[in-house]
């Protein structure tokens, strides 16, 4: 379960407002990668908060609107045009500076999930799985996943013909043979079809 040792190890260093920060949808074939930036209050406990890929829809849902509500929040995302221009690494870099820089309180430090920080203003620490070990990173998952879920099934009322709401806009087979059969939409992501189209 996610805690605040990372979050209480920086503060003891002296930094003030330390943010988790996340992000969701680096795989799909299509639409925004999303990321969250969550500054927690000292000493917040959301009971049943853990690593969103943990929890059910219904919970992640329930869990949105508290932490919007109790905690110190920005969303923000990169586009499949800003994908496809930077790749999907720098894109995703792109969308959780966006989200650090979104936040209303200004952060002096910022986890973030994974292995890899690039061209943050603050400093940061990398923590590989992250969402699963620190309260306000995983806070952070459950933002960008939910904005990012919800995303896909406005993208399936402007696309029907992909399915996008079955398959939030991941390589399912289903989701191939649509491709091919209708093309590529504009919110698909032309650098993640390469292979497609070179195999046809």
């Amino acid at each position: 379960m996610p805690d605040y040792s990372f979050e209480n190890e920086w503060k003891e260093k002296g930094f003030l407002a330390v943010c988790g920060v996340d992000e969701a949808g680096r795989g799909p074939l299509a639409g925004n990668v999303v990321a969250a930036a969550v500054i927690m209050p000292e000493g917040l406990i959301i009971e049943g908060l853990d690593d969103s890929k943990k929890l059910t829809e219904k919970k992640r849902e329930k869990l949105y609107d508290i932490i919007l509500e109790k905690a110190i929040c920005s969303i923000a995302w990169a586009t499949p045009a800003e994908i496809d221009e930077y790749n999907i690494l720098n894109a995703t870099m792109l969308a959780m500076r966006r989200a650090v820089e979104g936040l209303p309180m200004k952060a002096d430090f910022a986890l973030i999930d994974g292995n890899c920080s690039r061209g943050f203003e603050i400093p940061t620490q990398t923590v590989v799985k992250g969402d699963a070990r620190s309260y306000s990173i995983a806070a952070a998952s459950v933002l960008a996943k939910v904005t990012r879920d919800r995303q896909c099934l406005e993208m399936d009322r402007m696309y029907p013909e992909y399915g996008f709401s079955k398959h939030k806009g991941y390589g399912t087979k289903a989701h191939y043979e649509a491709i091919l059969e209708h093309g590529p939409s504009p919110v698909h992501r032309m650098s993640f079809l390469k292979k497609l189209y070179n195999n046809e």
